[in-house]
């Protein structure tokens, strides 16, 4: 019968107590071994005839003329400029140090180096045992619950600004978006959804806009015809509510175009002041269709209830969305601390916290915030106003920039409502950094942050906005010694040039004020042990 994995816990625990002792008793065993060595050189120094090899060497070395140096030195500094240009290109492509990746991948294992096994504790059942990690999409880009209308809004900005908004992987997304929205069927295709199709693929908005007259041409009751007018011919929120509303009285029973159509209305209510209205049609919506959750309705509410300063309903809300088993977003992670925060943050002080220290309410705030910024480290330095907001993306990637620009852009005046609540944010927030286990792969609350963020954020926000990236990719060690060496080696290299003589007086000063240690060591360890034992021990 054979043994399993499990059968001897003693041999097993014993065998990984040995690793763990090995590899912390490396560091001890490699400064006994350099001991060693120097004992061995010191014994063996007449012996080999060590002295006269020095001699010789010296001799030879002294022969050599400065043009020796000038080649050496020019050479160590050609090589080491080589090496830095390789460094800091796989820098720049992979993220990380060449020989750092080597060094941890190949030369950790022989050296005894071990994982650490923390990670597995985030993800642990309750017997212990460690449950494999759900296979999620990293860097799954979500359709903006908030996005602004093209026509009312981003064009708008447009023509004041001259910059566009939007980027063109930004708007093919919505554009495939619409299409599986409003014409998915394509094995019963009516003539107008045939049109409709081409006008959502369509890059230029005036050949957008005439597919849609062309399309209501051939059949005047195409709601999705009216719904591409509404959203980018009309240049008023009051414009597009009216198109809006044409569009639902077309929609039949088409559920895509219901939901999409009364999520809209309903923020033509809100950006038109009619919070309370906008409210009811959000929770009729949400209640009509309550396996929409996917589409994110509920972060609509959570906006316009902080509008209304209607903060029970918002607890509410959040009681409901803010569960383990569902995913998390910006919207949800703040208000929760947002929430928190300001039940304590009219009274908070940081000097009165840092000598009494912090209340049971000011310890749930502030562990709220670190949650908060651990999900999207990106929100803080926008609604503290450290970085400039830009129009939001019709898409976002959660925990990205393009999501902490989507959530500052709508929750930046709810933060300031809420006194004292931005000041208990800019006094916590960077404390969530000395939460978090280094490196990142390890993560503290949530899954361990994805390194493609800044990929995808530059593909949805637009050229002119300075896509906030984490963490700061800080230039490894290796970069800094090759470039420190390179510098070194070719200023070295100019001055033996230049000066051979005045560098040949302090390269004799140098080395011999470098070996003088070594030299009186010598002396100390001849005048200690007994001539007899040296005697005895090189006859051996």
């Amino acid at each position: 019968m054979e043994d399993t994995p499990g059968s001897n816990p003693q041999s097993l625990r014993f065998t990984e107590k040995l690793k763990s002792w090995l590899s912390c008793s490396w560091t001890y065993l490699c400064l006994i071994w350099f001991g060693m060595v120097l004992i061995m050189i010191y014994v063996l120094w007449s012996p080999l005839k060590l002295q006269e090899s020095l001699t010789s060497a010296s001799v030879f070395l002294n022969t050599l003329t400065p043009k020796f140096y000038v080649a050496l030195t020019g050479t160590s500094s050609l090589i080491s400029g080589l090496i830095l240009i390789f460094e800091w290109w796989y820098f720049r492509k992979y993220g990380t140090s060449f020989i750092e990746q080597v060094s941890v991948s190949h030369l950790r294992p022989l050296l005894g180096g071990v994982e650490s096994s923390s990670t597995t504790g985030l993800f642990s059942s309750v017997n212990g045992e460690a449950e494999p990690r759900p296979s999620v999409s990293e860097c799954k880009v979500w359709r903006n619950p908030l996005n602004l209308f093209r026509g009312a809004e981003y064009n708008r900005y447009t023509w004041v600004t001259g910059k566009e908004p939007l980027t063109y992987y930004d708007m093919n997304l919505s554009a495939q978006d619409h299409q599986t929205f409003f014409t998915g069927d394509t094995q019963q295709l009516r003539p107008e959804d045939a049109v409709m199709q081409k006008a959502w693929r369509e890059r230029n908005p005036q050949a957008r806009i005439r597919a849609a007259y062309q399309a209501i041409k051939i059949n005047h009751e195409c709601a999705a015809a009216y719904v591409l007018l509404a959203e980018e011919e009309a240049t008023t929120i009051t414009e597009a509510e009216r198109l809006f509303k044409k569009a639902l009285s077309f929609a039949g029973k088409d559920i895509n175009l219901l939901v999409y159509i009364k999520r809209r209305l309903a923020m033509c209510a809100r950006k038109l002041g009619r919070i309370k209205e906008a409210v009811k049609m959000m929770r009729e919506l949400m209640k009509e269709f309550p396996l929409l959750g996917m589409l994110n309705i509920h972060e609509n509410l959570l906006e316009a209830l902080l509008e209304l300063q209607a903060y029970a309903d918002v607890q509410a809300v959040l009681a409901k969305y803010d569960d383990i088993s569902l995913p998390k977003s910006a919207t949800i992670c703040y208000t929760s601390a947002l929430l928190k925060a300001r039940a304590v943050s009219d009274k908070f002080s940081p000097e009165a916290a840092s000598r009494r220290g912090l209340s049971t309410a000011e310890m749930n705030a502030v562990e709220a915030i670190h949650r908060a910024v651990e999900f999207n480290p990106h929100v803080p330095k926008y609604l503290l106003e450290m970085k400039s907001l830009i129009l939001p993306p019709e898409h976002i990637l959660k925990r990205g920039d393009s999501e902490a620009v989507a959530y500052a852009f709508f929750h930046l005046q709810h933060w300031k409502r809420a006194e004292g609540a931005l000041n208990l944010l800019h006094c916590t927030w960077e404390g969530t950094f000395r939460i978090i286990p280094y490196p990142l792969e390890k993560g503290h609350l949530f899954y361990p942050y994805p390194g493609c963020t800044e990929t995808a954020d530059r593909e949805l926000l637009p050229s002119f906005h300075e896509v906030s990236v984490y963490p700061k990719k800080e230039l490894p060690f290796f970069i800094l010694f090759t470039a420190g060496l390179c510098s070194f080696t070719a200023m070295l290299a100019m001055l033996t040039h230049q000066f051979p003589e005045l560098m040949g007086i302090f390269a004799k000063a140098f080395f011999s004020t470098l070996f003088a240690p070594l030299g009186f060591f010598a002396d100390k360890m001849e005048s200690f042990m007994p001539s007899s034992f040296w005697h005895q021990l090189t006859r051996i």
